[in-house]
């Protein structure tokens, strides 16, 4: 069946946009064109699955930085979804083997995001942990490459 449209589409293979609108339906349309309202908004989008990451995947054709707002929430079980995030260069923040739609993917990477988050913000600097000048230089030095 994918065959046989990409044959009937094959003159405009080259754009984008027209695949999109010859092998998409509205539903992805409605994902192509909130990911690119969230672009323009500068709106970070957690995508989920392999159906959301393909509907805005012309984003990333169109232009290089198309997507660079986006995280894959997951990668899921169904096929090709591990390669589409390659060739999209988007590791997933999670590999469960989810394949249950509703973007249950997705929520869960938003629950591991606002944890991480959470830590980052709560975090104290050392002075504010009143960590001495000496024990400072010393993690830093640790650390270093």
């Amino acid at each position: 069946m994918i065959d046989r449209a990409l044959a009937r589409h094959s003159e405009v293979l080259g754009d984008p946009l027209l695949i999109a609108s010859a092998l998409g339906g509205r539903e992805l349309a409605a994902i192509l064109g909130a990911v690119l309202a969230a672009r323009r908004r500068s709106i970070p989008v957690v995508l989920d699955g392999f159906v959301c990451t393909a509907a805005a995947a012309p984003l990333r054709k169109l232009d290089p930085q198309g997507l660079a707002h986006t995280l894959a929430g997951h990668v899921s079980a169904e096929a090709g979804h591990r390669k589409l995030l390659d060739e999209l260069d988007l590791p997933p923040l999670l590999d469960l083997g989810m394949r249950l739609g509703e973007g249950s993917g997705a929520a869960v990477a938003v629950l591991v995001l606002r944890a991480a988050l959470a830590c980052h913000i709560g975090m104290a600097t050392f002075a504010q942990a009143k960590v001495s000048q000496n024990v400072a230089q010393q993690h830093t030095r640790s650390h270093e490459p």
